[in-house]
């Protein structure tokens, strides 16, 4: 009788995808493959749809109404001396509504449960939070480029016989356009990060209000120099610095604004994933 190499016969499955002993060829789990898992999620919730046409909406909206509604030169407001601050001021609804969703790519998977499958079929756990957090910060990043030169360029001919009257050419504009696009899609990653933290919709989002939007507006009231400038590395007065053109004066540089906000998101994706090993799920 003819022996069979066991060894063998499990390196080399038959044509139905099962080895000589019965059982199952299943590919490896690869970073490519959760990449393409992660992608194919985010492209089909309702809510990304949703979150990122409406973002760019309410961003081009609010830039052209500004430009309309701009006077000539000489006149109009005093606390907006900025041209691409002024028409991307909308970028304050953007930042909240892709933070939100930021929230709910990672805590909606455990409102849902979801979140079981994604970890049984990835152990690892580590390789889910990742891709997750690349698919995002691209998608948004490609978004928030899009957006912000389009609503700079569309508003620009309704400014060209103001005060406000800029090109991309001019020195800073572009870079505080893409700054403005970088910082959006860091403030979606810290979202993000928080999502997969705390576990909740509900509470990430506000943490995010509370940390990010409300407690440097509290603090900044305080008598205290020491805690003024600690509050201009909070994500939300970083972001600021890095989408204006003309900084004030003890703003933070447009390399340390940047370094701010990767830290920040940093610090959020990496205590999400340290706790991603030690919690059940």
């Amino acid at each position: 009788m003819k022996t069979v190499d066991v060894s063998e016969a499990a390196a080399h499955p038959t044509r139905s995808g099962r080895t000589a002993s019965g059982a199952t060829n299943r590919p490896g789990v690869t970073a490519t493959r959760v990449l393409r898992s992660e992608w194919h999620k985010f492209w089909t919730l309702r809510s990304t749809w949703v979150t990122l046409s409406g973002a760019s909406l309410l961003i081009l909206a609010t830039g052209l109404a500004m430009a309309i509604s701009r006077e000539p030169a000489g006149a109009g407001p005093e606390e907006v001396r900025d041209p691409v601050v002024l028409t991307l001021l909308g970028i304050q609804f953007g930042q909240i509504i892709l933070t939100v969703l930021g929230v709910l790519f990672t805590a909606g998977e455990y409102s849902t449960g979801m979140i079981r499958a994604s970890l049984s079929a990835v152990p690892r756990r580590h390789p889910v939070l990742w891709a997750k957090a690349t698919v995002f910060a691209a998608v948004t990043l490609v978004t928030g480029l899009i957006t912000t030169f389009a609503t700079f360029l569309l508003a620009q001919p309704f400014l060209s016989d103001t005060d406000m009257g800029a090109s991309l050419t001019d020195p800073g504009v572009a870079r505080a356009i893409a700054g403005t696009a970088l910082s959006l899609t860091l403030l979606g990653v810290l979202g993000l990060g928080l999502g997969a933290l705390l576990r909740s919709v509900p509470g990430a989002i506000g943490a995010f209000f509370a940390g990010v939007i409300i407690l440097p507006e509290v603090l900044s009231a305080l008598p205290s120099d020491a805690v003024k400038d600690l509050v201009r590395y909070f994500p939300a007065r970083a972001s600021e610095s890095l989408g204006a053109v003309h900084h004030h004066a003890g703003s933070p540089s447009d390399g340390t604004a940047l370094l701010t906000l990767c830290l920040w998101a940093l610090v959020a994706l990496g205590t999400a994933g340290w706790l991603l090993k030690r919690r059940d799920v």
